[in-house]
């Protein structure tokens, strides 16, 4: 059996912080096409949307890879598995800065991709194996602050560079801040043991078996569930703020930036109560989401009510990434724990696809309008289905006990 760390051990705050830098390069890499898009489309004389298929094929990617990658890689020392993908990302971006054709491009996204979803499996279960499970969401809050910070700084940094310098050179620098990272990984994080440590005469039983499976396979359905609702609306989030909300569309930028920073607020605010009961705390951040868009639905014409709901809507939705893998984390075993960061994964890009997907449907067949009433509708069903299961895994938890 694996003993848990001791509550009382010192917070792993260096080995965590090196963690969500590699998150803020990570996550900066993936969507740095959408702030260049003119530019490489301009570059290499194809159109602005197959530029934009490049965020699709590295989620495709994603989706794909991720699993298999991470039972392949299993037995490997995390640490290391780590500065792995690190310098398969930098040389994935290095790739793309140097590419001379669209096909050379297409190419350096899928390694992106590959190298990323098994980054962010095992960085996701790192820092659940660096604290003791009372302190896992803290840990997680830290770590996907750098993905808050990608959104927030990363994101726009990078396109200013590449409008100002030329888009290759982002990829360059991008491609640095990956060997960097991988540097500091390598020297100041703590190496952890993620294989589960038997008994004598103990006998390990195949993850088939987990008991934990059901609630981790729940939690990523909520997952599914929420961000394909998201993904619905937020696609379309600012032809909705021009063409519904009214506004002008150069306040676009100010409007988002006020929702990246809303969401490293409820980042932090959540990260401090999420250990507590992450299954409430899951409930609760979906019913706000629920409310704010609501607001924005029925309110879209009175200008300071819709600021003020869209938010509250991102310092929602800005708790969702560490409150998720939390959740995820207190369910799943020890020995579930990478998988689950690779399901993890996997369910918010395919969440990504569909919800697009389906936002250009309904957006073809009626309007920008319809598009946050869905949401709320996707958001209903993934309260009740949180309360539904988890009242079946409590009864479920407590029949074993008395077995």
């Amino acid at each position: 059996m694996v003993t848990s760390k001791d509550n009382t051990t010192a917070f792993p705050w260096v080995g965590l912080f090196v963690l969500a830098g590699a998150v803020f390069v990570a996550v900066t890499a993936e969507f740095v096409p959408t702030g260049l898009l003119p530019d490489m489309a301009h570059d290499l004389h194809v159109s602005e949307s197959r530029i934009g298929l490049l965020v699709t094929v590295f989620a495709v990617s994603i989706v794909i890879t991720t699993t298999p990658l991470v039972a392949l890689t299993r037995r490997f020392s995390r640490k290391y598995l780590v500065v792995l993908v690190l310098l398969a990302n930098a040389i994935a971006a290095g790739l793309a800065a140097i590419a001379q054709s669209y096909e050379v491009l297409l190419v350096a996204r899928v390694l992106g991709g590959m190298a990323d979803g098994l980054f962010w499996a095992v960085a996701g279960a790192y820092a659940a194996h660096l604290v003791a499970k009372e302190r896992i969401g803290r840990a997680v809050a830290i770590t996907s602050g750098g993905a808050t910070a990608a959104f927030i700084l990363g994101v726009p940094f990078s396109a200013a560079i590449g409008h100002a310098l030329g888009w290759r050179l982002a990829f360059g620098g991008i491609a640095a801040l990956m060997v960097v990272l991988s540097v500091l990984v390598l020297v100041l994080l703590p190496a952890v043991e993620h294989r589960v440590t038997l008994a004598d005469g103990e006998v390990a039983a195949p993850l088939r078996h987990d008991r934990s499976i059901p609630g981790v396979v729940i939690v990523c359905l909520v997952i599914i569930t929420i961000m394909t609702g998201q993904y619905i609306y937020y696609t379309y989030i600012a032809p909705w703020l021009i063409g519904v909300g009214g506004f002008s569309p150069g306040a676009i930028a100010p409007l988002l930036f006020v929702f990246g920073v809303a969401g490293a607020v409820g980042l932090v605010v959540v990260g401090l109560f999420s250990d507590r009961s992450p299954g409430v705390t899951v409930i609760i951040v979906t019913a706000v989401v629920l409310v704010s868009v609501a607001v924005l639905a029925l309110f879209s014409s009175n200008t300071v009510v819709l600021i003020i709901a869209f938010a509250v809507w991102g310092a929602a939705f800005g708790a969702y990434p560490s409150l998720f893998q939390a959740r995820l984390f207190h369910t799943a075993s020890h020995a579930m724990r990478d998988l689950s960061g690779a399901l993890f994964a996997t369910s918010f890009n395919v969440a990504i696809g569909i919800g697009a997907l389906l936002g250009g449907v309904l957006l073809d067949q009626s309007g920008l309008r319809v598009l946050p009433f869905y949401f709320v509708g996707f958001l209903a069903v993934a309260i009740v289905l949180s309360l539904v299961t988890d009242a079946w895994l409590a009864t479920r938890a407590k029949a074993e006990l008395t077995r």
